[in-house]
């Protein structure tokens, strides 16, 4: 049988940890979005002091499920709006977000990369970036905003339109990964990361996040349904 995914671990500290290990690509499907809610409501109801994402070895998220978004338009666009609000809700959490990007992270994948607010990246060959217009579906807009507020103004036209895909390296430029660290050593440096951050005043930090993102959050949300109806899924 197939690892559950996600899991769930409260680390000393307040740190917890949210796995991504299907065995497989790591990919989004439904049941996995709501675990990941599941996890956030862990993660606030232990009072976690942060949170660290990470996926099995070589493999972060391959993003949404292709079986669901390929079952239909409805089944698409459910994961979607499903999948955009986890991805927003991380990305204005309250308590500091790290990514431990272990490996290939497109997409989905890429995405919740862009809703952390630390990124670490394993020095490994990975495939990191927005592939959606390479396989034939638009960027929602959620997707593109998220992309707008942490990509580099260089990047962000390849990235988005021109379905760039880069690696470990590439990805630092561009602004998916904030650094990248040995393999072996990315959820160690995450954790670390997450400790330190951590220590910064929880109720400074969560009225600072929401200052600089909640606009753009609300904004999204309110148009999000709306957005997605209009998207069509990818060309298989």
């Amino acid at each position: 049988p197939a690892p559950q995914s996600p899991t769930y671990d409260l680390h000393d500290g307040g740190i917890a940890v949210v796995t991504l290990d299907d065995g497989r690509a790591n990919a989004m499907s439904s049941a996995v979005v709501q675990g990941l809610e599941a996890a956030l409501d862990r993660a606030a109801a232990d009072r976690a002091r942060a949170v660290v994402v990470v996926g099995r070895p070589g493999r972060f998220s391959a993003g949404f499920d292709l079986a669901e978004m390929t079952a239909g338009l409805e089944s698409m666009r459910n994961l979607v709006v499903a999948g955009a609000r986890w991805m927003l809700r991380l990305y204005g959490y309250g308590a500091p977000t790290v990514a431990a990007c272990t490996g290939h992270s497109l997409a989905g994948g890429a995405l919740t990369l862009l809703s952390c607010d630390v990124r670490i990246g394993a020095d490994a060959p990975a495939k990191i970036g927005l592939n959606e217009v390479a396989i034939g579906m638009p960027l929602p807009k959620f997707a593109v905003e998220l992309a707008r507020d942490r990509l580099a103004t260089a990047a962000l036209g390849p990235s988005t339109i021109g379905a760039a895909v880069y690696d470990p390296a590439g990805a630092v430029a561009a602004g998916y990964l904030d650094r990248v660290v040995p393999a072996d050593r990315v959820l160690d440096e995450a954790l670390a990361e997450a400790r330190r951050l951590a220590e910064l005043r929880t109720g400074a930090y969560a009225q600072t996040k929401r200052n600089l993102r909640g606009a753009m959050i609300e904004r999204v949300l309110a148009e999000l349904v709306e957005d997605v109806a209009g998207v069509e899924g990818p060309e298989v």
